[in-house]
C-alpha cells in the first residue's frame, strides 16, 4: 500500500511551509513517527513525523515551498524492513599490474635571462612582503627587470585583492527569517517608534539572589534568576499604565487585563518570542519554571506555534549576548518592548557619596500612536522601583512566603 504523507497546518493562518532539510535520503526505510524532515513556517520550525512504517520516496526537494495539504513524500508500507544494515561492497584486493615508470627525459639547461618583469631575489621578498604581484610592477632595471627600489617603491593599486581568501557563499534565508525580517521592518515602518532609557542599580537583586538562590533552586529545581524580577516588575508597571498593555486595531485601541509577557530567546533557527501565559498568576518559583521549559524548547526546536502565538508586551535580554545599550524593535501588533542589557559595575551617587553599584541599562521602546511620553517615561520608571526595592514592591515584605520557601 502506497501512503501519501501531506503536509499538515502548523497552526491557524498558516498556508504554506519550506522543506528546510530532509533528514532520510530517498529510497530509506522509515518507522512509524521518526522525524523523516524538518519543515519552515512563518512562525517556527517544525519536525515532519512518518505516519507508518515504510520505504520513502520523496516527492519535493529542500528549500520548496509546498503548500499545506500537498504531498510531500509516499511511504511504500508493504515494503519489508531490512535486517540490519547493508553490508558495504567489499573493497578489491586485486591490484592492476602497475605499469613501468616512464623515465622522464632530462629538462634542457634554462637559459637566466633578465625578461621583462623579473624580479631580483630581495625585489621579491619585499613584494611578497607587500602583497603585490610581480607583474604589476614597471621594472627599471636591464631588460626589464625588478629591483630592489622598484620594489620599495611600488604600492597596490586601488582595488586589488589582497592574499586573503575571498570566498563567498550565497544562501536562502529560511521562511522563518524571512518572516521574521519583513516584521521587523513593517514595525520600524508602520509604527511610530521612541525608546525611553534608565539604569537600575541591581544591588538589591544581587543580595537577593546571593542569599536564596542555592536554597530556591534546591527546594523548586531552578534557578533565580533575573528574568523572574523582570517580569513580575513589568507586571506591575502594566498594571499602573494599562496603555502599555494595548494594541491598535485600525480605529480602536484593544486594552487587555490579562499580561502574556513574551520572551526573546535565541533558537538554532533565529530568534524566537515563546509566550508566558498570565503571568500575573504566576509566582517567581511559576516563572522561572515557565521561562526555562520555554527556552529549552525553542533551543531543542520543538517550540510550536501556538506556544509563541499572542503576547501583549515583549521582555529581550541582550545583556546575555554583552549588549550595553540598545533600541529594541517592538513585536507588532504589541505597542511596547523593554530591553535589558549587561550588568557593570559604575560609580553612583549615594546619599552624597561615590559608590561602585551593579548597574543596568534598560530600555523601553513604545509606539507613540497608543502611548504618551507620560505613560512610557512612567512605565520604565515603576520598573526600576520595583527591581530597586524589591522586597516591598515584589515580595509583600516577605521574602521566604514569595519565594515559597
Amino acid at each position: 500500500m502506497i501512503l501519501e504523507m501531506k503536509v499538515p497546518s502548523p497552526g491557524e493562518s498558516i498556508t504554506e511551509v519550506e522543506i528546510a532539510q530532509w533528514l532520510v535520503a530517498d529510497g530509506d526505510y522509515v518507522e512509524k513517527d521518526q522525524a523523516i524532515a524538518e519543515v519552515d513556517s512563518d512562525k517556527a520550525t517544525l519536525e515532519l513525523p512518518a505516519e507508518a512504517s515504510g520505504t520513502i520516496t520523496l516527492k519535493a526537494e529542500e528549500g520548496d515551498a509546498v503548500a499545506v495539504g500537498e504531498v510531500v513524500c509516499l511511504i511504500d508500507t508493504s515494503a519489508a524492513k531490512p535486517e540490519g544494515g547493508e553490508a558495504a561492497a567489499p573493497a578489491k584486493e586485486e591490484k592492476a599490474e602497475e605499469a613501468p615508470a616512464k623515465k622522464e627525459a632530462p629538462k634542457p639547461a634554462e637559459n637566466k635571462t633578465y625578461a621583462t618583469g623579473t624580479a631580483s631575489p630581495a625585489a621579491k621578498k619585499i613584494l611578497a612582503e607587500k602583497g603585490i604581484s610581480a607583474s604589476e610592477v614597471q621594472g627599471t632595471g636591464k631588460d626589464g627587470r625588478i629591483t630592489k627600489d622598484d620594489a620599495v617603491k611600488a604600492t597596490p593599486s586601488m582595488g586589488t585583492p589582497g592574499t586573503g581568501s575571498r570566498s563567498s557563499e550565497r544562501k536562502k534565508l529560511s521562511m522563518l527569517r524571512r518572516k521574521v525580517a519583513e516584521r521587523l521592518v513593517s514595525a520600524k515602518n508602520e509604527t511610530a517608534m521612541l525608546t525611553t532609557f534608565n539604569e537600575v542599580d541591581m544591588s538589591p537583586i544581587f543580595a537577593l539572589r546571593s542569599e536564596y538562590k542555592e536554597t530556591f533552586k534546591a527546594r523548586h529545581g531552578v534557578s533565580l534568576g533575573f528574568m523572574s524580577f523582570f517580569t513580575l516588575a513589568v507586571v506591575r508597571a502594566l498594571d499602573l499604565y494599562p496603555d502599555v498593555n494595548s494594541m491598535l486595531d485600525g480605529d480602536y485601541k484593544i486594552t487587555y487585563d490579562f499580561k502574556d509577557i513574551s520572551i526573546a530567546v535565541s533558537g538554532p533557527k533565529g530568534l524566537m518570542v515563546p509566550v508566558i501565559r498570565n503571568a500575573e498568576n504566576l509566582s517567581f518559583r511559576g516563572v522561572e519554571a515557565e521561562v526555562k521549559r520555554l527556552a529549552i524548547r525553542a533551543r531543542e526546536g520543538q517550540i510550536t506555534v501556538d506556544e509563541m502565538t499572542g503576547g501583549t508586551f515583549t521582555i529581550t535580554n541582550g545583556g546575555v549576548f554583552g549588549s550595553m545599550l540598545s533600541t529594541p524593535i517592538i513585536n507588532p501588533p504589541q505597542s511596547g518592548i523593554l530591553g535589558m542589557h549587561n550588568i557593570v559595575e559604575r560609580p553612583v551617587a549615594v546619599n552624597g557619596k561615590v559608590e561602585i553599584r551593579p548597574v543596568m541599562y534598560v530600555a523601553l521602546s513604545y509606539d507613540h500612536r497608543i502611548i504618551d511620553g507620560r505613560e512610557s517615561v512612567g512605565f520604565l520608571v515603576a520598573v526600576k522601583e520595583a527591581l530597586e526595592n524589591p522586597i516591598e514592591l515584589l515580595m509583600n515584605g516577605d521574602v521566604k512566603k514569595a519565594l515559597e520557601l
